[in-house]
């Protein structure tokens, strides 16, 4: 048989919760939402599951050359190959020249380097000046 609520106790209870933290701690939640608080609780709920599907997306894997790598981790600029020798960038140095030259390391060793200004003019291998 259920045991029967004691609604004085139940009373007492709420009275020294209220006392002692406000009388909004005893108030039936819904009793200050409105239309308003509804918006912008489902505004947030939005923007949090827009965040958190952002996150996973950042998370997943991506294999370059037999190696799973974090996307997160992975700037697209880093992903470039030289237009040159069609190289995959795979030091540093291959992205500073990339970002200033157009080129991988290797290749401005071979064509830029002591050249620059025949570089920064247009010149490139394989072409034939007019």
């Amino acid at each position: 048989m259920a045991k029967k609520k004691d609604l004085n106790y139940v009373a007492s209870v709420e009275q020294a919760i209220s006392k002692k933290y406000g009388d909004e701690t005893v108030q039936n939640p819904k009793a200050n939402w409105d239309e308003t608080k509804e918006k912008d609780y489902l505004q947030q709920m939005k923007e949090f599951y827009e965040k958190t599907r952002r996150f996973e997306v950042s998370q997943e894997k991506v294999e370059i050359n037999g190696i799973k790598i974090s996307k997160k981790l992975l700037n697209r600029d880093a992903l470039r190959s030289c237009p040159i020798c069609d190289s995959f960038a795979r030091r540093s140095m291959d992205d500073v020249c990339l970002v200033k030259f157009d080129c991988c390391h290797k290749c401005y060793i071979q064509y830029v380097e002591d050249r620059e200004e025949r570089w920064i003019e247009g010149w490139r291998p394989n072409e034939t000046k007019q």
